[in-house]
C-alpha cells in the first residue's frame, strides 16, 4: 500500500472477456465468420492488428479497439491486474497477447482457479486494501456481489455471434452488423477519462490523509454528477403494484444522482417509458419534456 501510494498509483483489476477483448472457439464460428480466418493479422506483432488466430488453442481473439493506448496509458496511473473466469492458460495467453513484453501485468494474472469463491471474483486475491481498487468488469451482480462500490461496469464488447449466443443474449454481433467499435469514441475511451479523473481526485482533491482516502468515495461522487438535477418520472417501466423505489433502474437512477418521481409536476424534465403513447408519455411531449427508453439511464451509466 505505501509503495503504491508513495508511487501515485491505485490497483484496477480488469476483466478479459467482453471488456478488453472477445473471443470464439473455431467450432462456434459461423458460416460468414470463415472469412475472417483469413484476415487474421500477425501474432509476432500484437500492436499492429487486432483478429487472432490461436491454433493451438482452436480459437480467435478479437481485441477491443483502443485497448493497447488504454493499457499504456492506464499503467501510467495504476498497477493492473488480470482477472478472469477463464482457467489459467487462457488467462496466461490473452495476458500475452496484451502484454507481450510483460510490462503492464507481470505475473498478476489471476484466473477461476485461483478464486477463492466460485463462480465469484473477489479482491481478496488482490494485492492492496479494497480502497484503493478500481474494478472494470461488464458483470456486476452475479461476479462481482461484494465489491460493487468499487466496480465500474462496463458495455459489454460482442463481436462474435458465439459470444451473444454463450450467455444468451439476443443481440446482433458487431461482425454480423459489420462494424465495430470506434477508438475515439466508444467504451475504452470513455472509461479512461472516467479512470483519468478517479485518479486525479484521489491523489490531488480529497481532504482527508493520504491512507484514509477511499476510492469508493471518489467513484460515488462522479456518478453522482451524471444525472445531477434531473428529475425522472417512469411510466410503463414497472407494473404498478411494483414498490417504485426498489426497482433496478430507479435504484441506479439515483445512484447517477437523478431524483425520482412517481407524480408529474412542473419541475420533472424527464420521463422514461418504453410505450409513448402513455398519459405520461404524452403529457411528457406535450410540455416539452425528455421522453426517453429506460435504456437511456443504462447508457448514461456507462457513459
Amino acid at each position: 500500500m505505501k509503495n503504491l501510494l508513495c508511487h501515485k498509483k491505485l490497483c484496477l483489476v480488469l476483466d478479459l472477456d467482453h471488456t478488453l477483448l472477445n473471443f470464439t472457439l473455431l467450432i462456434e464460428m459461423t458460416s460468414e465468420e470463415e472469412y475472417l480466418k483469413i484476415q487474421t493479422d500477425s501474432l509476432q506483432d500484437v500492436s499492429k492488428g487486432s483478429l487472432l488466430m490461436l491454433d493451438f488453442m482452436e480459437m480467435m481473439t478479437k481485441l477491443r479497439p483502443f485497448v493497447c493506448t488504454f493499457l499504456k496509458e492506464a499503467s501510467e496511473m495504476f498497477e493492473m491486474y488480470i482477472y478472469t473466469m477463464g482457467d489459467r492458460p487462457y488467462a496466461l495467453e490473452m495476458a500475452k497477447l496484451l502484454d507481450p513484453q510483460r510490462e503492464y501485468f507481470s505475473s498478476r494474472v489471476i484466473s477461476r482457479d485461483d478464486s477463492t469463491h466460485k463462480h465469484q471474483k473477489g479482491l481478496d486475491v488482490v494485492l492492496g486494501q479494497e480502497s484503493v481498487a478500481l474494478i472494470l468488469d461488464d458483470m456486476e451482480n452475479v461476479v462481482w456481489p461484494k465489491h460493487k462500490e468499487n466496480l465500474i461496469l462496463m458495455k459489454i464488447y460482442h463481436f462474435f455471434a458465439s459470444s451473444c449466443h454463450r450467455y444468451g443474449f439476443s443481440c446482433k454481433s458487431l461482425f454480423k452488423l459489420k462494424t465495430d467499435e470506434l477508438e475515439t469514441d466508444e467504451a475504452l475511451t470513455t472509461v479512461l477519462k472516467v479512470l483519468k479523473q478517479v485518479h486525479k481526485m484521489f491523489f490531488y482533491e480529497l481532504e482527508e490523509t493520504l491512507v484514509d482516502r477511499d476510492v469508493r468515495k471518489v467513484i460515488k461522487l462522479i456518478k453522482n454528477e451524471v444525472l445531477k438535477g434531473c428529475m425522472l418520472v417512469f411510466s410503463l417501466v414497472y407494473p404498478t403494484r411494483f414498490q417504485a423505489d426498489n426497482h433496478n433502474l430507479w435504484k441506479l437512477a439515483e445512484d447517477l444522482g437523478a431524483t425520482c418521481s412517481t407524480e408529474l409536476d412542473p419541475s420533472v424534465t424527464h420521463v422514461i417509458s418504453t410505450d409513448a403513447g402513455t398519459e405520461k408519455s404524452l403529457w411528457a411531449v406535450k410540455h416539452m419534456k425528455f421522453l426517453v427508453h429506460p435504456r437511456w439511464i443504462e447508457a448514461a451509466n456507462y457513459m
